[in-house]
């Protein structure tokens, strides 16, 4: 199953830079990422910081998976169609350019009939595939059900092409150089954790798991996660009353009214007073009977 490992290889490990997508009106490649203009019609505008620093991160290490879309403008710029939190994760990882889908004409039903033809290529890995049907969907203003019917394709298998642009980058690479198959990819969609699911990756690849063992690893973690989530939780002092019977109870270990104090955050501290030398020596004893 496995093949060379392509970690590190490049653009050339993600996306065909040598071969034209035969399609007018559009072509593939990289870009200088200065040239490329925000798109004004962008309905985004809030971008959580913390997850495209992440997402930078697994682009310094693998490189820019799914292509951005942009169109050529007459000043010899480009302008942003889709793709745009790849754009900003790609500029804070430092890259100088970028995949891209070149659109040099604005002919919608060209587009859309282009990447049809593509998805009927029977060469598409499942990547490739899930990424035709996020641009019909995106670019061409497409739901899913309009994309069923234009294609022929049930709803259902659109959606489990397009759910694997969820998986981690790691991931996805190992789909695209078929490592693990689309029966791997499925059952790891349906883990909601990242880390876990980069873990049963290695494993697949380790020890070469079928697609029914990785679902019966799955269904056993799951069991434990909700057999954990249905133990009973110990009881923890939740009411003024609770404390109030603590802290008479080590009034009278102590003989010696207790200072009890505890905040919303459950910190807190427990004063014991003493009157004299005398009064101090007779609570250290009581302390040092309570640890024997």
């Amino acid at each position: 199953m496995a093949k060379k490992n392509a970690l590190g290889r490049g653009l050339d490990a993600l996306i065909d830079t040598n071969s034209g997508s035969g399609n007018e009106g559009q072509r593939e490649a990289e870009i200088n990422i200065n040239l490329i203009e925000a798109n004004p019609f962008q309905p985004r505008t809030n971008f959580d910081q913390e997850a495209l620093e992440e997402l930078a991160e697994s682009i310094k290490e693998l490189g820019v998976i799914q292509p951005i879309t942009v169109r050529y403008l007459e000043n010899g710029n480009f302008q942003l169609i889709s793709g745009e939190r790849r754009l900003r994760a790609s500029k804070l990882a430092g890259l100088k350019k970028i995949p891209a889908y070149i659109r040099t004409a604005d002919d919608q039903g060209m587009l859309e009939m282009a990447l049809v033809e593509n998805i009927q290529r029977e060469d598409l890995n499942a990547i490739e595939v899930a990424i035709s049907y996020q641009r019909l969907m995106e670019e061409c203003k497409l739901t899913q059900e309009a994309l069923s019917q234009r294609i022929g394709k049930k709803r259902s298998t659109i959606s489990n092409y397009t759910r694997l642009l969820n998986l981690p980058a790691k991931i996805q690479l190992g789909i695209k150089e078929e490592k693990i198959s689309m029966g791997h990819a499925r059952a790891l969609i349906t883990i909601k954790d990242e880390e876990t699911q980069l873990m049963i990756f290695d494993q697949i690849l380790k020890y070469d798991f079928s697609v029914r063992r990785v679902e019966d690893i799955i269904r056993e973690l799951n069991n434990e996660t909700k057999k954990e989530s249905e133990q009973p939780k110990k009881k923890a002092f939740a009411t003024a009353e609770d404390y109030q019977q603590l802290e008479k109870h080590l009034s009278n270990v102590f003989a010696t009214g207790i200072n009890f104090k505890r905040t919303a955050k459950g910190n807190g501290r427990i004063i014991i007073p003493f009157k004299n030398d005398n009064d101090l020596e007779r609570i250290i004893a009581i302390l040092d009977k309570l640890n024997t």
